[in-house]
């Protein structure tokens, strides 16, 4: 699945096409640049995704508090569940290091976007 078709698919959702960044998130992302936010996108995919059983899963995605989490939650990349059940990503094995980068590419073109909306 291409990035429009998945951004056309999760457009339809209303829960996924609610999620917005906010004036925090905007500030944070000019203060320290789309390099460092990209950084801590991958850290926490490999951190909190790419596990077999990943820890908390399901829960382990807060709803705010950085970017990167409003973009796994609008893009359904906020746990093994919703990778499986939206990008047929197996669950109960790692994450290959492809998979893991084409999670990051699909959250940064979303935040990329968002940003692009902003202006």
């Amino acid at each position: 699945m291409t990035k429009d078709e998945a951004f056309e698919r999760l457009s339809r959702s209303k829960f996924r096409s609610r999620f917005r960044l906010g004036k925090d998130d905007i500030a944070y992302i000019q203060r320290v640049g789309m390099d460092a936010v990209e950084r801590h996108c991958r850290d926490f995919i490999r951190g909190r995704l790419s596990d077999a059983e990943p820890k908390n899963d399901g829960r382990q995605t807060p709803m705010r508090g950085h970017p990167v989490f409003i973009a796994q939650h609008a893009c359904a990349c906020c746990c093994r569940g919703c990778l499986a059940k939206w990008y047929r990503v197996p669950m109960h094995r790692r994450l290959t290091d492809d998979e893991q980068e084409r999670i990051v590419s699909l959250l940064m073109e979303w935040i990329k976007r968002q940003m692009q909306s902003e202006y």
